[in-house]
């Protein structure tokens, strides 16, 4: 009898660990798909910033340094892809203050403005800029869902066990938590 109720112990006990084992698993797929999420968005931005800057150029020669600059955070943000969540939030906050600074000196040319181009690449680049912080909001949210379950008890003695460990977040620097004013 004695022997009978030790099995059932054990064999829950193997079923619980499953469990847990099992969800952080989950989880960690959750934020791995999040990210790549977030990848694919950035991807479809570092496409798009090209178009944009030649769509400038035509317009604002002299403005040489600023589409330089655009230039040059793009890259930076493309060449950090297999980077931590934290090294990629840096770059893309770079290639953000940017693009700001291009909209800005685009101000200065209406006939830039006018431009249907332009003003498609405009759009264009703000949906994508929707659809980012979506992505990151959403993978945040699983972050936050993992990292907590790695932390409670009991599924913590079990996330030990198998070596589960946490996940940055995807954060924004001070100057990216304002909204930017862009006016055509």
């Amino acid at each position: 009898m004695t022997g009978i109720v030790l099995l059932v112990v054990v064999v829950l006990l193997a079923v619980f660990v499953i469990r847990m084992y099992n969800r952080l698993v989950k989880l960690r797929v959750l934020a791995s798909n999040a990210w790549s999420d977030i990848d694919v968005q950035l991807k479809r931005r570092y496409d798009l910033v090209p178009n944009l800057v030649e769509t400038v150029k035509g317009y604002a020669g002299h403005e040489r340094a600023t589409l330089e600059n655009v230039t040059k955070a793009r890259q930076q943000a493309v060449e950090l892809r297999g980077g931590t969540p934290a090294e990629r939030a840096a770059a893309e906050n770079a290639l953000s203050q940017t693009l700001r600074s291009l909209f800005a000196v685009s101000e200065n040319y209406p006939q830039l403005r006018a431009n249907e181009n332009f003003r498609d690449l405009q759009n264009t680049l703000e949906s994508l800029e929707d659809a980012i912080q979506n992505s990151r909001r959403y993978y945040n949210a699983v972050v936050r869902d993992y990292n907590t379950e790695i932390e409670v008890f009991p599924s913590n003695v079990v996330a030990n066990l198998f070596r589960f460990e946490q996940r940055q977040f995807f954060e924004l620097s001070e100057p990216e938590r304002t909204a930017p004013k862009v006016q055509f």
